[in-house]
């Protein structure tokens, strides 16, 4: 009966967001980017950067063994992204890394095909494949939060699961919405001993839930403005029962989130000594100025920047590759 009543409410959930939150989105998603003409535009763009990485030099050198990889959530939609992403990471750090991709459900065969081409020695974990494999570390009877929020329309929760379950040591989560116009060297001096956890600063607070219901569960003061863009975490330190039990509270208490791996990751951060990649060096939300003409090492695209990012700044980073 309470598996029925489980399944029954995750089938409630989704039918909800398909049938008014997703709409209700899109209408909201399109004011803010100026209407249909704009986002017309800023799609014409996309499919440039698109088109531009299926042309990019395929990774020549072996990858450097000795670092933590570098692990990617990626799908139809993001493919480029992530191609740019570790293309210019890896150009800026003169070298070549060990890569993950992890497949957010939607990663189809040319897709997958084209990011062969570029890594050949890139891992890439297909979406039905990390499904039975968490399913096997996590059994759903006893992580039954944990699964309900992988099977989530936003595959965000994903970069918590898919990546470090299961594993050992360091290991470096990247979104795919970033590129690398300097040498990343606070990176590059992580990857190479990595002593304590990593993240990069967000604007502001972007958590999802109430302060004063993080801290209570985490037990420790939250550091501030933590962006899971860049995340360096150990990934055999996970207490995956309490990530379970913080989930399950999280939930009861005000909802899900889009923004729930987000805080998790926080509260496991809660009271500790943490690596935090300089703001102007690595910089969330840069403005049209910025990405037409970047000075920061790395841009993380969200929100309005990512207008700038298709229009301007994958073109500085192409060019770039080339020189």
């Amino acid at each position: 009966m309470k598996a029925r009543l489980t399944a029954r409410s995750l089938g409630l959930g989704r039918a909800a967001y398909w049938l008014w939150h997703a709409p209700m989105a899109t209408v909201k998603k399109s004011i803010a980017e100026g209407g249909p003409l704009e986002q017309f535009r800023d799609s014409r763009a996309h499919a440039g950067m698109t088109r531009a990485a299926e042309q990019l030099a395929p990774q020549s050198h072996p990858p450097a063994r000795h670092w933590p990889e570098l692990h990617f959530l990626t799908g139809k939609k993001f493919w480029d992204q992530t191609a740019f992403c570790l293309q210019t990471f890896q150009a800026q750090a003169g070298h070549s890394m060990r890569a993950v991709f992890h497949d957010d459900g939607t990663l189809d065969h040319d897709c997958a095909a084209h990011l062969g081409e570029l890594f050949p020695a890139a891992e890439i974990h297909h979406r039905a494949e990390s499904d039975a494999r968490i399913a096997a570390l996590l059994p759903p009877a006893r992580f039954p939060t944990l699964h309900n929020e992988r099977a989530r329309p936003y595959p965000n929760f994903l970069k918590l699961t898919d990546v470090h379950a299961g594993a050992n040591g360091w290991r470096l989560v990247l979104d795919s919405d970033m590129l690398f116009f300097r040498r990343p060297d606070f990176i590059l001096s992580w990857l190479a001993a990595p002593p304590r956890p990593l993240y990069m600063a967000d604007v502001q607070d972007s958590y999802g839930y109430s302060r004063p219901l993080l801290e209570s569960l985490a037990g420790a003061p939250l550091p501030p403005r933590v962006n899971v863009g860049l995340c360096g975490l150990r990934s055999d330190a996970l207490d995956w029962e309490k990530l379970e039990f913080w989930c399950r509270r999280l939930i009861e208490a005000e909802g899900t989130s889009y923004y729930l791996e987000q805080a998790l990751v926080a509260m496991l951060l809660a009271g500790r000594d943490c690596a935090v990649a300089p703001a102007g060096d690595y910089l969330l939300l840069p403005s049209g100025d910025e990405c037409r003409a970047p000075r920061a090492v790395m841009h993380h695209y969200v929100a309005q920047s990512k207008r700038g990012y298709f229009r301007h700044a994958w073109r500085v980073a192409s060019r770039r590759l080339k020189d």
